[in-house]
C-alpha cells in the first residue's frame, strides 16, 4: 500500500514537473521565440498561455516595448568650416521583425542601440560636414533630422528594428567657437547699428534741409506778400491825401502843421531854434 502511494507520488510530481516545464505564458510586453535544438521554430506575438517541447524546446522572451538611445554626453563633431559642435541627440526603437533581430543582433538589445548609435553618429557627421554652424544651430536643424532619420530607418530595418523617432536635443557651440561667434555677432550688431546711426543721420540732415528750405521759401513770400499789401496801402494813403488836398489845399496844410506842431512840442524837453519869420510858424503868424 505504501509503495502504490509514493509511486502515485512520484508519477504525479512527474507530471507536475512535465506540464510546468511545458508552458509559459508571453504578455502584452513581450515577443517570444521558440527553438527545437538550436533552430527556431515559432514566434509568439501575442500574448497568452503557450505550450512547448519539454528538454527539447527552448523559449527566449524579448522586451517589445519602446526603447530610447539616448547619449551620455554631447558628441563633437565637425562642420563645413571645420569648427567642432557639441550635439546631443536620440533615438526611439522598438521591435518589429524578431526573426530579423536576432538573426542580425542575436537578440542583444545593447547591440541593437551600438548598432542605431553607430548610424546616427555617422548619419549626423555627414550631415554637419555640408553645413555652417549657422545652419547646424538655426538654419537647418529639421533637415538634418528628417535626412538623420531616413537613414537610420533604413539601417534599422537591416536588423529586425522600427525607429520611430529621431531627434537632436541640443546643438552647442564648443568654449571657443562660442566666443568667435558672440565676437563676430557684436561686430556685426555694432556694424548694423552705426549703418543705422548713419542713415538717421542722413536722414535727419535731409529733414532739416528741407525744413530750412521751406521755412526760406515761407519767409520770402510772407515778405513779398507784406510789400504787396504795404504798398497797395501807401497808394491808397496816397491817393487818399491827394484827394483831400485838391478838395481844400489851405485846410490841409494847416492840419498837416498842427500834427507837426504836436509831434515837435510832446515833450517839454524838447528844444527847437527857429527863426520867427520861418516858414514853419506861418499858421501861428
Amino acid at each position: 500500500m505504501k509503495t502504490s502511494i509514493s509511486s502515485a507520488i512520484v508519477i504525479l510530481a512527474i507530471l507536475v514537473i512535465g506540464i510546468s516545464t511545458s508552458l509559459f505564458t508571453v504578455d502584452q510586453r513581450q515577443r517570444a521565440m521558440v527553438f527545437r535544438l538550436g533552430e527556431i521554430v515559432s514566434v509568439k506575438s501575442e500574448p497568452g498561455l503557450y505550450w512547448k517541447l519539454p528538454l527539447i524546446e527552448e523559449v527566449r522572451v524579448f522586451d517589445a516595448r519602446i526603447h530610447t538611445v539616448d547619449t551620455e554626453e554631447p558628441e563633437r563633431f565637425l562642420t563645413s568650416e571645420k569648427k567642432n559642435v557639441l550635439v546631443d541627440s536620440f533615438v526611439k526603437w522598438k521591435i518589429s521583425d524578431i526573426t530579423q533581430y536576432y538573426i542580425s543582433v542575436g537578440g542583444d538589445e545593447r547591440r541593437a542601440q551600438d548598432r542605431l548609435n553607430k548610424t546616427v553618429n555617422d548619419s549626423l557627421r555627414a550631415e554637419f560636414g555640408k553645413r555652417t554652424v549657422h545652419q547646424v544651430i538655426s538654419g537647418e536643424r529639421d533637415a538634418i533630422m528628417e535626412a538623420m532619420r531616413q537613414r537610420v530607418e533604413e539601417d534599422a530595418k537591416k536588423i529586425g528594428v522600427e525607429v520611430l523617432d529621431v531627434r537632436l536635443k541640443r546643438v552647442d557651440l564648443t568654449q571657443e567657437i562660442s566666443e568667435s561667434v558672440y565676437r563676430r555677432m557684436e561686430a556685426e550688431r555694432k556694424r548694423v547699428a552705426n549703418e543705422l546711426r548713419s542713415t538717421g543721420a542722413a536722414e535727419a540732415e535731409k529733414i532739416r534741409a528741407d525744413a530750412d528750405r521751406e521755412r526760406e521759401v515761407i519767409i520770402a513770400r510772407a515778405y513779398r506778400d507784406a510789400q504787396t499789401v504795404k504798398g497797395e496801402g501807401d497808394a491808397k494813403a496816397a491817393s487818399i491825401y491827394a484827394s483831400a488836398f485838391k478838395k481844400d489845399p489851405d485846410f490841409y496844410s494847416f492840419y498837416k502843421s498842427l500834427d507837426a506842431y504836436k509831434s515837435t512840442f510832446s515833450s517839454k524837453e524838447d528844444l527847437l531854434i527857429l527863426e520867427p519869420s520861418s516858414n514853419f510858424f506861418k499858421h501861428m503868424r
